[in-house]
């Protein structure tokens, strides 16, 4: 049953903590006012894992969905009806999308995002691929990774337990995952794409061992950008996807399945995105 798109002032907004960094009002407000949809409205609050279950209970029918960030994709999972296979395969959703009967519907757009963000740049698919980190962003890597990379996949963690984590996942998945440790990440850039998905400052020390010949960088952050790896990477002549890619690709799912309006403006979203990011 597709989301009501009829009513007046449908809301919809995203949860996380901490919350005030967040483009996704920008976004999913620039698809609103391109789709005419001039009495939906999209607002950030902030909720930890305690408070979310309180929010959650108190939604009335005038909402049509929520996105989740951090720490929230794992934790919403309890308090929904229905979860996707594609969130399933993961364990985190980011969208949730309230239906007409008042069922609760999750799905994660990060992982079909970043397939998408990386065929925009023609990365369609590639031999093998590393993985920079192992948090909850690398799990989403290695999920879009098992339908873009035809070899095996190479996390470069910080520890043995972050090691078994990402081989546990690849199992899961059904990814050939192989582990290295942290020192060695300057191994990666061989690969023919490099998915780096530590937090910021994480990868500056390795942006002067980038090579001359260097294939698909996607680099999940959006600010400040670029990272010291990403502006490295283009002097070289790579390929670079970065954040703002990502956080548009999935907004723009996040939008189809809340208004049931398809498609979403991509390219009007992606430049309140970049204006927004210019103004920081």
């Amino acid at each position: 049953m597709p989301a009501r798109t009829s009513e007046t002032g449908r809301r919809a907004a995203v949860l996380g903590s901490p919350i005030a960094h967040s483009l996704s009002p920008v976004l999913h407000r620039a698809a609103y006012a391109e789709l005419g949809l001039d009495d939906w409205s999209y607002d950030r609050f902030e909720v930890d894992e305690a408070g979310l279950p309180g929010f959650v209970g108190e939604l009335d029918d005038s909402w049509a969905g929520l996105s989740l960030t951090m720490p929230l994709k794992r934790a919403i999972i309890p308090l929904l009806d229905e979860v996707s296979d594609t969130a399933a395969s993961v364990e985190a959703v980011n969208t949730v999308v309230l239906r007409e009967d008042g069922r609760r519907v999750g799905d994660n757009t990060d992982i079909p995002g970043m397939i998408a963000a990386l065929r925009e740049r023609g990365v369609e698919k590639v031999e093998s691929a590393a993985i920079l980190g192992a948090g909850a962003t690398a799990s989403s890597a290695l999920a879009a990774l098992a339908r873009v990379c035809a070899g095996p996949v190479t996390a470069y963690v910080r520890s043995e337990a972050r090691a078994e984590e990402m081989r546990g996942w690849g199992e899961r998945l059904g990814v050939d995952v192989r582990t290295a440790d942290w020192e060695r990440a300057a191994e990666a850039f061989a690969a023919p794409l490099v998915i780096a998905t530590t937090p910021a400052g994480t990868t500056n020390a390795l942006a002067g061992a980038v090579p001359d010949a260097v294939g698909t960088l996607f680099d999940v952050l959006y600010d400040p950008w670029p990272t010291a790896l990403a502006a490295a990477w283009s002097d070289r002549g790579g390929k670079v996807v970065g954040g703002l890619d990502l956080l548009v690709h999935q907004a723009v799912l996040q939008v189809e399945q809340m208004t049931g309006r398809t498609p979403a403006p991509l390219a009007a979203m992606r430049a309140a995105g970049e204006q927004a990011l210019a103004a920081r």
